[in-house]
């Protein structure tokens, strides 16, 4: 069977540098890896269900060849449900594995359906209070008293830091109410003090944390984001800002997404915003990455003959492993100094905290080279006389590698 990616994009947002990008690396990795590729606008696809059965139809013609895999771009502040997510809806139908899928876009599109997900979940978050009806920011004023002055209030399906205030009494509260829209709803927000003006912008792909961003408001304001003049820069994120991301990540479900954390005096984290169309060029900027190669590279590897050589492979090791029913110890080569080249080779595919993927200063790589994370230093290795450090042991983490 062919292996097959489409990229499907909106008009709206092709031209922009993610997109941009992305189109770049899926077009140069399929055509590496021999895999049929297809770019595709989100208004060129004609939907149909003929006998009974889900169908496509691209610029008048039957498709007959479908993808195993397709890449979603939408932008998520304008996506409409009755559209947009039914065309989603109906390529994952067909058996298409998205990236994202429709409901973790869902997951995203609106500020406080993103919180409806966490909340329960232990994940921190800033008290937030939202409401029903199109026209009731006037009852909230009285209603999100107890978050206390000042107060974050944001468009439930703003972007980019737009639709963003931070009212400082009730009064303030009152003017905004004349002067903003309401053809959707505001959330209100407790306001973070000692984050102001700054957050951490965290990219995920396939549920690992690529890099970390700090963005920086250069002109006093609350909202740091960089398409409003706010200035960023490489950030190594510590282990408990990664475990927060990961899992803020796994519960939306996404594939590819960026999570916005909020750094409190104690160097803890709250959970801000999650975006499932993340946008990334000043993140690609300030750390020199290739974000669209890595998120090209997930969506291969999504293909089913990639997941079923790794299958295959994880069930020749797991088969080893259930034969070894004593623990086995690796011997000792003559000379006693050196390791077994195999063993050497999945030392190296530890899945340890330690080999998550690291930021490269741009120096270091060119573009190309810094979709490839940089391997850590090796710990020092075990005496393989010790019992513990057995065959068992190895399969044990390479089960793992593969199963991630």
């Amino acid at each position: 069977m062919c292996s097959r990616i489409w990229f499907v994009t909106d008009r709206r947002i092709s031209q922009e540098y993610p997109q941009v990008q992305i189109l770049r690396a899926l077009k140069e990795r399929c055509a590496e890896e021999d895999v049929d590729f297809r770019y595709l606008l989100m208004d060129q696809i004609v939907l149909t269900i003929s006998d009974g059965q889900l169908g496509l139809r691209v610029e008048q013609e039957l498709v007959t060849s479908y993808p195993q895999v397709v890449l979603v771009r939408v932008p998520t502040p304008w996506v409409q449900s009755d559209s947009d997510i039914t065309v989603l809806r109906h390529l994952e139908k067909m058996g298409c594995r998205l990236i994202n899928r429709p409901q973790a876009i869902l997951n995203c599109v609106n500020k406080f359906w993103t919180f409806q997900e966490l909340a329960g979940h232990g994940v921190p978050l800033p008290d937030t209070f939202s409401y029903g009806g199109h026209d009731n920011f006037r009852k909230m004023i009285d209603e999100a008293a107890p978050l206390g002055y000042p107060v974050v209030v944001k468009n439930a399906r703003g972007h980019r830091g737009k639709a963003v205030f931070l009212a400082r009494d009730k009064h303030h509260l009152i003017d905004l109410c004349h002067l903003i829209r309401h053809d959707t709803p505001y959330v209100f927000q407790e306001y973070v003090k000692e984050s102001h003006g700054r957050d951490v912008r965290v990219i995920l792909v396939g549920g690992r944390v690529i890099g970390s961003m700090l963005r920086c408001s250069t002109d006093g304001r609350m909202q740091s984001n960089c398409s409003l003049g706010g200035i960023g820069m490489m950030c190594p994120l510590n282990e408990q800002g990664k475990q927060l991301a990961i899992e803020v990540s796994n519960i939306l479900g996404m594939d590819v997404c960026g999570v916005d954390l909020l750094q409190l005096n104690d160097g803890s984290f709250l959970v801000c915003e999650a975006n499932a169309n993340v946008g990334f060029i000043a993140f690609d900027q300030a750390c020199g990455m290739d974000v669209a190669g890595i998120i090209a590279d997930y969506a291969l590897s999504m293909l089913p003959s990639r997941l079923t050589r790794k299958m295959s492979l994880l069930s020749v090791v797991s088969s080893t492993s259930e034969t070894s029913s004593e623990p086995e110890v690796c011997p000792v080569p003559a000379g006693g100094s050196s390791l077994p080249e195999v063993v050497c080779n999945m030392s190296v595919g530890s899945t340890s905290s330690e080999s998550d993927l690291e930021l490269a200063e741009p120096s270091q790589s060119s573009p190309r080279q810094s979709t490839a994370p940089t391997l850590p230093s090796l710990p020092n290795l075990p005496d393989l006389s010790d019992p513990a450090y057995n065959i068992n042991t190895l399969l044990a983490s390479e089960i793992k590698l593969l199963t991630e």
